[in-house]
């Protein structure tokens, strides 16, 4: 087996895609400082990092470890880390175990409440990476997973649950299911052969693409909702208009017939939109409504 580098980790784990919900933590954990006028600890600020870090390494790498028998029958993924034997199972595992761990550790140090629920949260970015065995749903788990970091890096400012970033944790929901249905459309055909169940398996391209259209319209509105329920300004609502016109653009790009632009659609454009977004909430944050 060649020799294992951390290019390879950051690979395996597809650690440039972290800036998918990394933006929607930042979104989370300014929200409280601005709605409990705490002031910013660059300390705390790190271990919210730190906790989404380690939380998504685990997912991803789990998801490639759970996977890796399919992944080495699939023409799209057969060239990936495990299949391919740059990393081996048993190391990809340990990795896996080892930001679990990294995970509640640093959640330990945040406060109890991040502490008591962080097993629950590994549950679920975990546990998706099963869900397509037996469920279509397996996309609303991802989003679910994905969904936590808003409200988790709130609660770890004020330790208590609140309505305000729970908006933006199911604008995130149905963003990422929506963005993933449209991913999984490649895997159609793949999926259906081994059994495995999917939203375009179940519904079929066409219709698949409308439930992807309707959850990223419910995204639009659950972030025109805390806009308006948090008294946010013209930073906060041009961040959204861009966010959610990148994502209408996104499916103009995909269609049933022609999937060659996926790639685009799923990384690039949702990668970009939701840095856009963060940074025009950063913007609001320090120059909006007071």
């Amino acid at each position: 087996m060649p020799q294992v580098t951390l290019k390879n980790y950051l690979s395996l784990v597809k650690f440039s895609h972290t800036i998918f919900a990394m933006p929607f933590a930042v979104v989370g954990f300014l929200i409280a400082l601005k709605t409990n006028h705490a002031p910013l600890e660059w300390s705390l600020f790190v271990k919210v990092l730190l906790c989404m870090l380690f939380a998504r390494n685990s997912a991803m790498a789990f998801n490639r470890w759970a996977d890796r028998e399919f992944d080495k029958r699939n023409p799209r993924t057969f060239v990936r880390e495990i299949p391919s034997g740059v990393i081996s199972a048993n190391a990809a595992l340990f990795f896996v175990i080892g930001n679990c761990l990294l995970f509640v550790a640093t959640t330990y140090f945040i406060n109890p409440i991040c502490f008591y629920l962080s097993p629950i949260a590994l549950v679920v970015v975990l546990g998706y990476s099963l869900t397509k065995r037996f469920t279509p749903l397996c996309h609303i788990i991802l989003g679910l997973g994905l969904s936590l970091a808003p409200i988790g890096a709130y609660l770890a400012v004020t330790g208590v649950f609140d309505m305000l970033p729970l908006y933006f944790s199911f604008a995130v929901l149905f963003w990422s299911s929506g963005f993933d249905i449209i991913y999984a459309l490649q895997d159609e055909e793949f999926d259906r052969s081994q059994k495995l169940l999917s939203i375009p398996v179940v519904m079929g391209t066409r219709n698949a693409m409308r439930l992807s259209n309707l959850l990223h319209f419910l995204t639009g509105v659950f972030l025109i909702i805390p806009g308006i329920v948090g008294d946010f300004g013209l930073y906060y609502f041009i961040g959204s208009g861009i966010f959610c016109c990148l994502l209408f653009y996104q499916h103009t790009l995909v269609k049933h017939n022609d999937l060659t632009k996926v790639n685009l659609a799923f990384f690039t454009l949702n990668g970009i939109a939701s840095v856009i977004f963060a940074l025009f909430f950063i913007l609001e944050f320090y120059f909006g409504n007071k």
